[in-house]
């Protein structure tokens, strides 16, 4: 079932039109890789879904674009809820310069929930839900900052949970990291698809095909194909696919 429907979706940076005509289904409780060599148009693709796009000033948008039936570029669409249901996982760690518990908490107390006792469950099954409890649980008060960076990054996905997201959006969350905390961003994700739907830009051919159901591969701000993860590697209906996921460009 479609998790996040687009129909025809074009955005333009004032005369640059960078995503042309896309229509795609993200399926619900899945991963969905977008693949596609730099400024191909996927990491605007990924902004698109939760409209984190308005912040950049010029960009106009036409399509359709629904979060189950909700159509999210509607005027009366509260952007800061939405933002809630579609939580987003950025490319280098940033943590708050806070403790680690204080990060968790943030997003939780931002939206009125005051209790100790309820911060501190949330903080918990957060924290667990990122693979991190373990690791912080006697250090909570310690500022983020003193992390690694793969602690860091499982740290921004606790604090993206703590406020409960239907959906994940991840920017090339691994590419700062070493290949072990990359390893263990990537069983996380695999894990948490039970409870999420999560889309996650990747520059790396590997790693679509070892955590998405999906890959979708953008070239040039148009979607040139949207298969299983599978099938776009083995079997991809379209010569640009498949030069591009056998090394042949990008």
């Amino acid at each position: 079932m479609a998790k996040i429907s687009v129909d025809d979706l074009n955005l333009f940076y004032g005369d640059f039109q960078a995503l042309k005509n896309i229509s795609l289904n993200i399926e619900e409780k899945k991963v969905t890789a977008l693949i596609g060599p730099s400024g191909c148009g996927k990491s605007t693709f990924l902004r698109t879904l939760n409209r984190m796009n308005d912040l950049i000033s010029g960009v106009k948008i036409t399509g359709d674009l629904k979060l189950e039936e909700q159509e999210i570029y509607q005027k009366d669409v509260d952007v800061v809820s939405l933002r809630r249901r579609v939580g987003m996982v950025f490319q280098k760690p940033n943590p708050f310069p806070k403790s680690i518990y204080e990060n968790v908490a943030y997003g939780p107390r931002r939206y009125g929930i005051k209790n100790k006792l309820q911060l501190d469950s949330i903080v918990e099954k957060s924290l667990k839900k990122a693979a991190l409890w373990d690791e912080v649980k006697d250090r909570l008060n310690k500022s983020a900052l003193g992390l690694s960076g793969g602690q860091q990054q499982r740290l921004c996905i606790a604090r993206a949970l703590a406020m409960e997201p239907e959906v994940l959006l991840m920017d090339e969350p691994t590419s700062a990291l070493d290949p072990i905390a990359t390893a263990k961003i990537e069983e996380l994700i695999v894990e948490l698809k039970n409870e999420y739907t999560i889309v996650i830009v990747t520059h790396s051919m590997q790693q679509a095909a070892r955590i998405s159901d999906e890959t979708a591969f953008f070239l040039m701000g148009e979607l040139v194909e949207a298969d299983k993860t599978q099938k776009i590697f083995t079997t991809p209906r379209d010569q640009r696919t498949e030069d591009y996921v056998t090394g042949r460009f990008g």
